[in-house]
């Protein structure tokens, strides 16, 4: 079973007459992961696509997608795909990937249908591309590790970059995942901004009972939104995405646009945060 919602794009004086309801609608991503179901949300942020494949007892097939204007999704799209589950496996391309959690694949323009089977619960990722490069499985042992924060501002932890120019070739997609040490809630912070892309976050790993409070909005005029267990948001480029938690977690974060230079971005200093 397929489902798409779409998420159009906010302006940030839109952004500012929202209530709570209205930030949840337009930014919030929750129900992605359903057993026996593929749940995709197509953005109008770079034309991101976020979604969850849950096989359950089947597999299921990933192929057209109205939105897309395509036959197939992967005609002019590529894609990455996170297992946060148990293993599964992943086909395309006439190839098959064991993919082990914490797996990241990446699958290029071209590639055709994906199918979904095993005990995976797998996060979907797409934007437009413009070349095929090669399809890979990056393991975690294969990621490029950056270590960054300290405990003494409670926000020590480790970036695993997968799809990212350092690991592999992409068009514009660039993925990878943030874990914690022990006693640290803090992430991406300080706050910065990336004008030339947009991002989109899923947290998960929490407790049933935890949450993340994820900040957004211009630095000028910060919101928040409460989230749980394998839930996502899409970030604006506007807009700043940090976040603490009241226990621990892992976020995957991703992002497209203009470039896919990691370090692009623009601080923002402490005391311009409202």
């Amino acid at each position: 079973m397929l489902t798409v919602s779409t998420r159009h794009a906010i302006d940030p004086v839109s952004a500012k007459a929202l209530d709570t309801k209205g930030l949840r609608d337009a930014f919030h991503m929750d129900g992605l992961f359903a057993e026996g179901q593929i749940n995709l949300v197509y953005t109008h942020y770079d034309r991101m696509i976020v979604g969850g494949a849950v096989p359950g007892g089947a597999a299921l097939v990933l192929d057209h997608v109205k939105e897309c204007g395509t036959a197939s999704i992967l005609d002019r799209r590529e894609m990455g795909i996170v297992n946060i589950g148990a293993e599964g496996t992943v086909s395309a391309g006439g190839s098959d990937y064991a993919m082990a959690r914490g797996d990241v694949l990446y699958l290029p323009m071209g590639a055709g249908p994906v199918t979904f089977a095993g005990a995976g619960r797998f996060y979907i990722l797409s934007c437009p591309a413009h070349h095929a490069y090669p399809a890979r499985l990056v393991p975690i042992g294969e990621a490029k590790q950056v270590h960054l924060g300290e405990a003494a501002t409670s926000n020590k932890r480790t970036i695993y970059q997968f799809i990212h120019p350092d690991v592999m070739p992409a068009c514009q997609l660039v993925v990878g995942y943030t874990q914690f040490h022990e006693g640290s809630v803090w992430n991406t912070m300080p706050a910065h901004l990336h004008d030339r892309r947009m991002e989109a976050y899923l947290y998960f790993d929490l407790a049933e009972n935890a949450r993340v409070f994820h900040f957004m909005g211009e630095p000028s005029e910060t919101r928040h939104l409460v989230m749980k267990n394998e839930e996502a948001v899409v970030s604006p480029p506007w807009s700043i995405h940090c976040g603490a938690g009241t226990g621990a977690y892992t976020f995957i974060w991703a992002m497209a646009g203009d470039n896919v230079d990691y370090r692009d971005v623009e601080m923002v200093g402490m005391e311009d945060l409202r």
